[in-house]
């Protein structure tokens, strides 16, 4: 049956929004983990490391594979399988269980956080591209904020177990909704898997897109290091918040759907580059807005982080997609590598700080990552 574009934007969107929720559920529970399983907390930050880390390792054959066999049948086929280290992680019974389970989901996710925009490029025109990239982005935002906040309320109300099994199920909708919906274009079975990672590495030769991956890999690490630590933050002295209050902070997520949707519109106004700066920007003053020790000027500052590495998240995959000659899986996955390379740092590197330095430590590093960016952005996208 022939679908509409809105029918394949509304399923990919949701798709997007069940695997970007399987991501962040333990990011709320890190407390949690840390007390049952009597772990550090940069030890328990590894359920969030070890699966950006493994995504930003496979990505790329993901990217290359959708340029051969097609961007549907790599998508729905991972979505699918991805359900099951997710209901797995409900029954580890031990922390080692609990990380293989995510390394699992990690390998799984690229499937389609890689090759979505790819499949977008494909099916609209570069007028289009910008706002259904922004869409897209607006529906990762709304996963992340859904995994954040449901996990949070889940394990408050039963365990930390329980939000496992709930966004499995998700999932498994998730994969038959774009099973039904996406309409199937072929990929090039003509080209071998060897020449499409030619095509993907001959990217790094533009300085515009190699500027485009590190900004992606900044912006990133800050993000998950300041959210994957502000549990830490907010339920110590002087906050004392609960696992359940600290769930509810992550609504500020809701600020950065609208603004990817604003920004990817726009981009094509104002140009990619001039966007992304503005972004990456305004992350830094949301960053450094943190320190001040009120729990309303914390969230405020939230809310401008948000705005502010989405402002950037959802004009670097069209910048990357509109500047790529050829293998535009490949660039896309690229990205995606560097996007996350740059979260498990993010993830992991911000803990130590917070074991050393408490709060300034984490803020230090993630608004050094914020200024590598602004200079990836003056001197390489130009």
């Amino acid at each position: 049956m022939k679908t509409t574009a809105a029918a394949t934007i509304g399923a990919l969107n949701f798709a997007t929004v069940a695997v970007y929720a399987d991501l962040y559920i333990t990011q709320p529970i890190l407390p949690l983990l840390s007390k049952d399983f009597g772990i550090a907390p940069a030890t328990a930050g590894l359920t969030v490391s070890v699966v950006v880390l493994m995504i930003a390792l496979v990505s790329s054959a993901y990217g290359s594979l959708s340029d051969i066999v097609g961007r549907k049948p790599v998508m729905v086929t991972s979505c699918l399988l991805l359900a099951v280290p997710t209901m797995l992680c409900a029954v580890a019974s031990s922390f080692h269980m609990l990380l293989f389970f995510r390394a699992m989901q990690g390998f799984l996710m690229p499937g389609v956080t890689a090759v979505a925009v790819a499949f977008i490029g494909d099916s609209f025109s570069e007028a289009d591209l910008g706002p259904h990239v922004g869409g897209w982005i607006a529906a990762s935002v709304a996963g992340g904020l859904t995994g954040r906040v449901l996990s949070g309320f889940l394990a408050a109300g039963i365990n930390w177990r329980a939000p496992f099994v709930f966004f499995g199920l998700f999932t498994v909708i998730g994969a038959a909704v774009i099973a039904r919906f996406l309409p199937r274009r072929e990929g090039n079975p003509t080209v071998r898997l060897s020449d499409a990672y030619r095509g993907m590495f001959a990217h790094f030769r533009n300085r515009r897109l190699v500027g485009a991956f590190l900004i992606g890999g900044a912006v990133f690490f800050c993000f998950i290091g300041v959210f994957t630590y502000l549990p830490y933050y907010l339920t110590s002295p002087p906050f004392h918040l609960s696992t359940a209050v600290v769930s509810s902070v992550y609504l500020v997520y809701i600020a950065g759907v609208f603004t990817s949707v604003i920004s990817g519109r726009l981009s094509g106004r104002l140009g990619r580059r001039a966007v992304m700066a503005a972004g990456l920007a305004i992350a830094c003053l949301g960053v450094l807005g943190t320190l001040v020790h009120s729990l309303p000027v914390i969230v405020l500052s939230l809310v401008v982080l948000c705005i502010g590495m989405f402002t950037v998240q959802s004009t670097a995959p069209a910048f990357v997609n509109a500047n790529a000659e050829g293998a535009k899986g490949g660039a896309g996955a690229l990205y995606v590598t560097f996007y996350y390379v740059g979260a498990s740092l993010g993830s992991v590197l911000p803990g130590y700080a917070w074991q050393a330095w408490g709060w300034r430590g984490v803020a230090a590093s993630c608004v050094t990552a914020l200024l590598v960016g602004l200079a990836a952005d003056g001197w390489l996208c130009g």
